[in-house]
């Protein structure tokens, strides 16, 4: 049996580091596309549902690591707003499955929209030689995702 060994001092202080920022960065970025009517939650599935089609609300609850019970109360609300409608499935008429409805498409691309200019407005602020370093950063982070 192999041991592991244990990571460099420089790979304790990068790993602090990268989780301090993105951390940072993603909550700064989803501020500012932050709607007055609706949580960060109820965002977050109308993003998961943007990206995913119509779902039931377990299958929401499970992606979401919530409740079944607090997943249908979030629609109920996303629903009452006109952002998500819900609809018997074809193949299962006893199951409901909700998917976005029109404004609640828009919604998503507008914050989409909000949260990537905010971000490439900064971007910009940096030089051309930070911006490429970003870049070559991302790569890195990407990398780690799929080792």
């Amino acid at each position: 049996m192999s041991e592991n060994p244990s990571p460099s001092p420089s790979a304790v202080q990068a790993s602090r580091d990268v989780r301090a920022v993105i951390s940072r960065l993603r909550r700064r970025i989803l501020k500012a596309s932050e709607a007055e009517d609706i949580t960060l939650g109820q965002a977050s599935v109308l993003a998961r549902l943007s990206d995913k089609g119509n779902v039931t609300a377990s299958e929401l609850a499970a992606a979401e690591g919530v409740r079944h019970q607090s997943m249908t109360s979030m629609v109920a609300a996303l629903a009452a707003l006109g952002l998500v409608e819900r609809a018997p499935d074809p193949e299962d008429g006893r199951r409901l499955l909700i998917g976005l409805t029109p404004e609640g498409r828009r919604r998503v691309e507008q914050g989409r929209q909000i949260r990537t200019e905010w971000l490439a407005e900064r971007l910009d602020r940096c030089t051309e030689e930070e911006r490429r370093t970003v870049i070559a950063a991302m790569a890195v982070l990407e990398r780690l995702i799929h080792d």
